[in-house]
């Protein structure tokens, strides 16, 4: 099949008017931006499919943070039932440095995890809240801040 034959500059006038865009404010712009080598006080990150697929997704995430350099613990609030201490093993996390939390009584995971974070004994509290709302999500900043702590939450889909 031979196509017809398009003459190269038939482009370029799309190409130019790209080019002609003045690009000084928007690199301006970008410059002044002032950009923060602290990291976020919340993340959040969602998993989708079998049980165990998603664990072998969270596994080198936990255990890079179980690795880390910080002294302080890797605190892990109500985890699904299927992250068993063979687990944690078996996925070559450092046991020593991570405390699992389970909420008793009346309280909440939430309450759990905001009580964790900022008491900053642990330098991330993993949390698996789902629904997270608004309010909570901000409570979580709050508690993460006072205790110079990172919270990730895991929402398993």
């Amino acid at each position: 099949m031979q196509f017809p034959h398009t003459p190269q500059h038939a482009q370029l006038p799309l190409f130019e008017a790209f080019l002609a865009q003045p690009l000084a404010p928007i690199l301006k712009e970008v410059a002044e931006t002032p950009w923060s080598a602290e990291p976020e006080a919340f993340s959040e990150l969602s998993l989708r499919g079998a049980a165990g697929n998603c664990l072998n997704l969270l596994a080198p995430i936990l255990r890079e943070l179980s690795q880390d350099q910080d002294a302080r613990w890797l605190t892990l609030i109500a985890p699904p039932a299927s992250l068993t201490q063979a687990w944690l093993r078996d996925a070559g996390l450092n046991r020593e440095r991570i405390l699992l939390l389970q909420p008793s009584g009346t309280q909440s995971a939430q309450q759990l995890a905001c009580e964790a974070l900022r008491l900053g004994r642990s330098h991330t509290v993993v949390s698996w809240l789902n629904p997270l709302n608004g309010s909570a999500r901000q409570q979580l900043i709050s508690a993460a801040r006072i205790g110079d702590a990172q919270s990730l939450n895991i929402r398993l889909g």
